[in-house]
């Protein structure tokens, strides 16, 4: 069965940033296929991306969140877990997960730092789409 819906998870923890990812992704497949599930921050990404996946209803999956150092945890273990989470979800649903989840190693809450982020979680939006069609595409093929 080709599926025609996506599902879209993203953190809240610097929505101003990664909503844009949403946007990228939006531009290649219709906002009317996209479902939309917001989180409180990557963290908890990974127990819904796969909650979704099991449901069926999705062709793949995107998770997406902003990982800085917020000068009191390790952010290198977050968004490691993270990652980890979100490809045990693929893997354990057989539905694709996507990770638009960024960890820069330079981040500062400047409007410079803002606007190349806004930009950059555009493009790993539109990136997600992409391999979201791509591998639907492919999947769709094997199944004939």
């Amino acid at each position: 069965m080709t599926h025609t819906r996506y599902a879209f998870v993203k953190a809240n923890w610097h929505a101003d940033i990664v909503d844009r990812a949403l946007d990228g992704f939006c531009e290649l497949i219709p906002r009317e296929q996209v479902d939309v599930f917001d989180v409180p921050g990557a963290f908890e990404m990974p127990l819904l991306a796969r909650d979704l996946a099991m449901t069926g209803r999705y062709g793949a999956v995107a998770a997406a969140a902003f990982v800085v150092d917020g000068g009191i945890y390790r952010h290198d273990f977050v968004a490691q877990a993270v990652v980890d989470g979100l490809m045990r979800a693929g893997l354990d649903s057989g539905v694709p997960v996507l990770s638009v989840s960024l960890t820069p190693h330079q981040y500062q809450e400047t409007a410079h730092h803002d606007a190349i982020y806004r930009a950059h979680f555009v493009e790993k939006g539109r990136e997600a789409a992409r391999a979201a069609l791509s591998i639907g595409k492919t999947r769709a093929a094997l199944a004939a």
